[in-house]
């Protein structure tokens, strides 16, 4: 199988927080999260990233919630797309909640792995300890999970980096730039060209800007020759004051990449690429 000349699209369905009071489009159940995840594959996808949220529609770590998610959107046998899931999904939740289900169900294929703490603005601190990095990415590791290094700010690549050397990270790594969150490194071309720049050799990556700064971020990673992550998690409008789906996002990042002289990566494609074992059945 070939993979040059493509580009992996990852939809991130569904955030934390952000309520359907800013847009009905919002997938809230196992049910909405599982049918936006079928029609982004059909739509070039190869990668959904899941958030799950409770019955009052706020980010949950409950194992049960992943399950059943995971479950609907494999209920569809053509659908392979590559499944990644969040370990930050809930900022009430302990260490052990949030690695629980990267522990113990099966079917996850990708997590987050957030190299770092900051305050993230004007919420509150977004913890992620050393303790934490060090557990989440041996259980990872022990588990075949491939880590999704979220980076919000230069500084945690040497994070990272560490964590590599001590053996509690797989090698090679691939990250997520996540750009244009307030407390972390502006959605600059400039600011993603030095990320880029600082990687380890061998690195996959991708990237992506947050709200207005979705689609600069979105060429640039195009441009400098990454991947690319859309979705309503991070943006919630498709221009400015139309509210977006995640289809319409994802259809869009296709038609990009195409437009690009590029191809989006199938789910297989993405799996050579990423170094993620073929999906069993």
């Amino acid at each position: 199988m070939t993979v040059e000349n493509k580009v992996i699209i990852s939809a991130a369905l569904t955030g934390a927080m952000t309520p359907k009071d800013i847009n009905e489009n919002i997938p809230l159940t196992p049910e909405e999260i599982a049918s936006d995840a079928y029609a982004c594959w059909q739509a070039g996808a190869a990668v959904v990233h899941l958030h799950m949220r409770d019955d009052n529609g706020i980010g949950t770590m409950d194992p049960a919630k992943f399950k059943e998610t995971i479950r609907l959107i494999r209920a569809h046998e053509d659908c392979d797309v590559v499944i990644n899931c969040t370990t930050s999904g809930d900022n009430r939740a302990t260490d052990a909640q949030r690695m629980e289900h990267v522990a113990t169900l099966d079917g996850i294929e990708m997590a987050s792995y957030d190299a770092g703490s900051f305050n993230w603005m004007p919420g509150g601190v977004f913890t992620n300890s050393p303790k934490f990095l060090g557990e989440l990415g041996q259980v990872l590791m022990n588990r075949g999970i491939k880590p999704e290094i979220e980076i919000f700010d230069s500084g945690m690549l040497g994070v990272a980096g560490y964590f590599m050397k001590e053996g509690k990270l797989s090698i090679p790594g691939h990250y997520q730039f996540c750009l244009g969150v307030l407390g972390g490194m502006p959605a600059t071309v400039e600011n993603l060209l030095y990320l880029k720049s600082k990687l380890p050799a061998g690195s996959t990556w991708s990237a992506f800007g947050i709200g207005k700064d979705h689609l600069p971020i979105m060429y640039a990673a195009l441009a400098l020759g990454g991947n690319i992550r859309v979705g309503l998690e991070d943006n919630v409008y498709f221009s400015k004051g139309v509210k977006a789906t995640n289809l319409q996002l994802v259809e869009r990042a296709a038609d990009a990449i195409r437009l690009f002289g590029k191809e989006p990566a199938s789910p297989a494609q993405a799996r050579e690429i990423l170094g993620i074992k073929p999906l069993a059945r």
